[in-house]
């Protein structure tokens, strides 16, 4: 048995032998006060751990796909149906990116012009060309001579202006990337042995997306906390670019509605309007000083993310749960890091865009878009990581493919095993269903539901009926996951 005496402690927690009667009230009222603050610590540790037992922890999203699959309008789909405060928050912000999508597709368009009058000058050497796609660096056809006129000559001069545009708004929504192409040359050379320039795209650099880029945009509010300087300047370059652009609206109707220049795109099949950021239809609307971006144009608009994006945002409906979405980059060099996100996720969206089964990948021309879906898709689902995971696929794009089917492009041509099927929408789109279930059946660890929607994720009206059952699947897988249900 341990005596007073023999315990170490007992020397240093007694009070002093010759305390007299003040020493001894200072020390009690130290030790109560000491107390007194080491309660309130635990008690608030015991508040905090209720709280966090309490806290609703958040429906987790994961968006896979390739690149330009949609991934980013299926997100700002959710924000426009069930986060309309943050939404209208980013509106103003958005007009500087539809701007520069309009700008863009100018410059896509005047440059197919200038390389055509180039070359019908016998100028068989690629210019200095900034924007275009592989189909618009297909040998010219010695069957299609074009008349071409001072007014086209005058176009180039009369829009050079945009160029320095694109430059300054890339700029101010910078730090930027550029796109990743292809290593395999496919692009014809020249009499000069100098390969054509590939197209790039301008990506914004950011965890949170477009967020970061957006606060630099932000038109000034009261109670800015950014110095006054800082506003002013910003306000008179916008009020700079915007006239420019003003001041180009007719040339740029001009050169857009031109019978040549669609001529010259027709037979290069550069289907701009099939392409993500299209604006040229409605550059009387948009290049304009009071021009407000509309929430379709907003779903529309073209930014490109390097990277992977993490979006919050608190559903204005549903007891205001928070919802966080991964936007993961859908380019090869991105897929390594897709598995590191498959962990504690509630659901995948996996988008698959079915109207590009003629189109090849930007960063490797040798490989089918939707072959390579497919195989997306059969290592999603053959994941062990996910074998418990609802996985929900949206078969997007399928206004586009029933354009191109309308157009004659047959499916067949592309992708031998559609054989002699309809080539019809209905029948073309219940094939590539079949062929995507089929996976799903063969790979999977065991056995999962076959969740699927028939998409065109720019059409606000049927995506928002198309988001509102996936999000109470989303919703009771959630709870189901949090033992909730």
């Amino acid at each position: 048995m341990v005596t007073r005496s023999d315990d170490p402690f007992a020397s240093i927690l007694s009070p002093p032998a010759d305390e007299n009667p003040q020493e001894k009230e200072a020390r009690e009222r130290a030790e109560a006060e000491a107390r007194r603050v080491s309660e309130t610590i635990d008690e608030q540790l015991r508040q905090e751990r209720i709280a966090l037992k309490k806290k609703k922890k958040p429906v987790q999203v994961l968006l896979l796909g390739q690149s330009e699959s949609g991934k980013s309008a299926t997100l700002k789909n959710f924000q426009l149906q069930y986060a309309r405060h943050e939404w209208a928050e980013d509106r103003a912000a958005w007009r500087v990116v539809i701007f520069l999508n309009l700008i863009r597709n100018i410059i896509h368009a005047l440059d197919v012009l200038l390389r055509e009058m180039s070359l019908s000058d016998g100028d068989r050497g690629s210019p200095n060309l900034e924007y275009t796609s592989d189909s618009d660096w297909e040998p010219s056809s010695l069957t299609h001579v074009y008349r071409f006129t001072d007014k086209h000559r005058l176009l180039k001069l009369r829009l050079a202006p945009l160029r320095r545009v694109e430059a300054d708004l890339e700029k101010r929504l910078g730090p930027g990337s550029q796109e990743v192409y292809s290593s395999v040359p496919t692009v014809p050379t020249g009499q000069d042995g100098k390969a054509g320039v590939r197209a790039r795209e301008f990506g914004v650099i950011s965890r949170d997306g477009w967020k970061s880029a957006f606060e630099k945009l932000r038109p000034a509010q009261e109670g800015d906390s950014r110095p006054e300087p800082v506003l002013k300047r910003r306000e008179e370059e916008n009020y700079d670019f915007t006239d420019i652009l003003v001041g180009c609206r007719e040339d740029m109707k001009n050169l857009w509605e031109d019978p040549v220049v669609q001529q010259i795109l027709t037979h290069r099949k550069a289907h701009i309007e099939d392409s993500p950021g299209f604006f040229l239809n409605d550059i009387e609307r948009i290049a304009s000083s009071d021009y407000e971006p509309s929430d379709d144009d907003i779903i529309r608009a073209r930014l490109r993310t390097v990277g992977v994006q993490e979006h919050k945002f608190v559903m204005e409906e549903g007891q205001g749960r928070e919802w966080v979405m991964y936007d993961v980059g859908g380019t090869k060099s991105c897929r390594a890091v897709w598995a590191s996100y498959f962990d504690d996720v509630d659901t995948i969206i996996f988008l698959s865009p079915i109207s590009c089964f003629d189109e090849k990948l930007r960063e490797d021309s040798r490989v089918n878009r939707l072959e390579d879906s497919y195989q997306l898709w059969r290592s999603v689902c053959a994941s062990p990581m996910l074998a418990k995971t609802q996985i929900i696929l949206f078969l997007n794009k399928c206004d586009l493919l029933h354009k191109k089917l309308k157009r004659g492009v047959r499916v067949r041509d592309s992708i031998p095993s559609f054989g002699d099927r309809k080539n019809d929408t209905p029948t073309v789109m219940k094939y590539f269903q079949s062929h995507f279930k089929e996976i799903s059946k063969l790979v999977s660890p065991e056995p999962r539901p076959f969740f699927v929607h028939f998409t065109s994720v720019i059409d606000t009206k049927a995506t928002a009926a198309t988001l509102s059952v996936v999000e109470e699947s989303i919703l009771r897988t959630h709870l189901r996951n949090a033992d909730l249900l």
